[in-house]
């Protein structure tokens, strides 16, 4: 199974040069970055297009910054106009492709966290000639709502990846923390480490609300005494749930999926055992390039399949390394 990942995220890395990051149009999210610059890159000669960038984020979610910056650092070396959007909701998410196809763009990078609720915009943009690339969530739909190709971590192999490890340190009832019920992605996630140990439970909270996450959270584990590791879907709700063990007096260990740099710190340090990095700053860089090439010559990276940015285990042996790039904000 890793063979088969590693393979797919060469893929990537081919195609992922290092180059300037500067500025680019957005209509949402944290505001861009004007000439900050990662290096010497050469911009495109090819004309100029203009991309949509349109995902699930949540407001506050640094995961969502990640992905940006990759996006950014594409557009700025194939001469692409980007336009950043993101809402939550998905009914507002499918508006805002809608959006996207009425501006006539050269081409949209979507989240499929919520295919259902996107299928009648995606068909719309299709029927545009707009061409679509997906990331982050939404694989196993990505094609059959019109994607000719997509990025990010097999999340159920990646559940069953923190499954296989926990099995194997012999942790038998862990608690998988679900923040946003329905999100395919998630769901898959938890449902890979279940089949790797059944013993495991999961647990709806509300993502948007930290409070709401700690006292849920807190709840829980008070409640099962024999809960021996939490598991966090995300940076942000992994470093609240470490708050809650210790509120809630629990011997629970913590493990995570993503990662930001305060969550590497507290890898390192031993207080999260691991996390299962997706490497988000790939999915959007990737994104990005990707329907520039299909501009370009008509090029379709992934050959039909979808191009894996993840699995990639990060723990305490290689935590301080991944930390200097997370505190770039590119892991």
């Amino acid at each position: 199974m890793m063979k088969f990942s590693w393979r797919k995220a060469a893929l990537v890395a081919a195609v992922v040069p290092m180059v300037a990051l500067s500025a680019c149009s957005s209509t949402g999210g944290r505001p861009a970055d004007a000439g900050a610059g990662a290096g010497g890159g050469q911009v495109a000669s090819t004309d100029r297009i203009k991309i949509a960038l349109i995902t699930h984020a949540p407001p506050g979610d640094t995961f969502w910054d990640t992905i940006r910056k990759g996006a950014e650092e594409a557009a700025a070396k194939d001469n692409v106009e980007l336009l950043y959007t993101s809402d939550a909701e998905a009914g507002r998410q499918a508006q805002l492709i809608q959006q996207a196809v009425d501006q006539k763009v050269d081409g949209i990078a979507v989240t499929l966290a919520t295919p259902d609720a996107l299928k009648d915009s995606l068909k719309k943009a299709t029927e545009a000639g707009i061409p679509i690339v997906s990331l982050n969530a939404g694989e196993s739909v990505s094609k059959q709502l019109g994607a000719f190709t997509h990025f990010g971590s097999n999340e159920k192999l990646a559940g069953e990846a923190v499954g296989e490890r926990l099995a194997a340190e012999n942790y038998k009832h862990p608690v998988c923390v679900i923040q946003a019920q329905g999100h395919v992605g998630l769901e898959a996630r938890c449902a890979g480490v279940k089949a790797k140990v059944p013993g495991t439970e999961i647990l709806y909270v509300n993502g948007a609300d930290m409070t709401s996450v700690e006292s849920t959270a807190t709840a829980k584990l008070q409640a099962s005494k024999d809960a021996d590791v939490i598991i966090g879907l995300g940076a942000p709700i992994t470093l609240t749930l470490i708050k809650s063990v210790s509120t809630a007096g629990s011997s629970a260990k913590v493990a995570s999926f993503d990662l930001n740099k305060e969550l590497a710190q507290k890898i390192a340090d031993g207080s999260v055992l691991f996390t299962v990095d997706q490497q988000p700053w790939l999915q959007g860089y990737g994104a990005i390039d990707a329907i520039w090439q299909n501009k370009r010559g008509g090029f379709k990276l992934g050959g039909g399949q979808s191009v894996l940015t993840g699995p990639a285990i990060v723990d305490k042996s290689n935590a301080t390394d991944v930390l200097k790039f997370a505190e770039q904000g590119i892991r």
